[in-house]
């Protein structure tokens, strides 16, 4: 009997089938001729997770969304869904809801009359969660009103509505915070951290780095077309080195006294014309204070500086980029 393959025509990895993580990925890729929009991307996404999926534009978020949900088929790699390999998408049926790109709804229908189109492809038990998922994505009250009177977080959350009709397990949203005001992104946020709550497995991609810091249980960064991090978020952050800010009377005497330090070697930068900004992995604030002392240099102020997502996020894809470019032999590489 021929082993089975995957849409792209490749083996079908045993493993992958029986995988409990809600999404994996192995040496996953994409190209458009030359190009390479995902390059051997590995990821996984542990169920119950609320997972972001983050990187700059052109780092291949949205091909490898369009690969989980069937909408391109990978050139290479394998991939899994709640552990059906995605050459069997089909049969996980309404096991996952995806909100890929902007919603597209009927303006001049109602919230209800557009859900109950999408429910009627889906069968009757479909039908009687309608007053259910607008209820869960707050819109029970404007449930009957035109949908082209709605405001742009509104949309959005009919989007997620029309996501969790068939009741999934795992919900895929690409950008579902793009464009919103700072109110609806409350709302969305919101939202997304209740469903997780109720045991939905969430796989958004984003560039709101705060919100993401905020709400996502785990974060993957993606440069390149590869994952260059992924894990917890809050492990990620505690496992970067802090930074602390100093208020010196002389900061270029204070980098040299700091650049000059035994190991392990301490990194440091002047913030401005009195404050440097230094981190080093063993080192807490009062040893690099004690340095700058010894080293003659007067401080005034200490504070320390809160290690975020944003700055461990430009610090991994600033890293990756710097790393590809000193490789030799490079290629064309885009991705969306």
């Amino acid at each position: 009997m021929a082993a089975e393959t995957d849409v792209a025509g490749h083996p079908v990895d045993e493993a992958l089938e029986a995988d409990d993580a809600a999404i994996r990925t192995r040496g996953l890729s994409k190209r458009y001729g030359r190009v390479r929009a995902v390059d051997g991307l590995d990821l996984t996404v542990p169920r119950g997770s609320l997972f972001g999926f983050l990187g700059p534009n052109g780092a291949g978020k949205s091909t490898t969304i369009r690969m989980l949900t069937g909408l391109v088929r990978p050139t290479a790699g394998e991939a899994s869904v709640l552990g059906v390999p995605v050459a069997r998408r089909l049969t996980l049926g309404g096991r996952v809801g995806a909100l890929v790109e902007q919603p597209a709804f009927y303006a001049h229908l109602s919230a209800w009359q557009n859900l109950s189109l999408l429910a009627s492809l889906s069968g009757p038990t479909a039908r009687k969660r309608l007053e259910e998922v607008l209820a869960v994505v707050g819109l029970t009250a404007v449930a009957r009103r035109r949908v082209g009177t709605y405001s742009h977080g509104m949309r959005q959350r009919l989007g997620i509505a029309q996501a969790l009709v068939p009741r999934p397990e795992l919900l895929i949203l690409d950008e579902p915070a793009s464009g919103l005001d700072p109110e609806g992104m409350a709302e969305v946020r919101e939202l997304l951290t209740s469903l997780r709550d109720d045991g939905l497995t969430i796989f958004l991609s984003s560039h709101m780095l705060a919100e993401v810091e905020q709400t996502c249980t785990h974060v993957a960064v993606v440069a390149r077309g590869q994952v260059v991090a992924q894990g917890e978020t809050g492990g990620m952050l505690r496992g970067a080195a802090p930074g602390t800010r100093f208020v010196v009377d002389d900061p270029g005497r204070a980098l040299e006294v700091l650049a000059a330090a035994e190991p392990p070697a301490i990194e440091a930068e002047a913030v401005d014309e009195r404050t440097v900004e230094a981190r080093a992995k063993g080192r807490d604030a009062a040893e690099l204070n004690a340095i700058l002392v010894r080293g003659g240099v007067r401080v005034s102020e200490v504070t320390p500086v809160r290690r975020t997502l944003e700055s461990f996020y430009l610090e991994t894809v600033s890293n990756a980029v710097e790393e590809a470019a000193g490789t030799a032999g490079t290629s064309g590489r885009a991705g969306a």
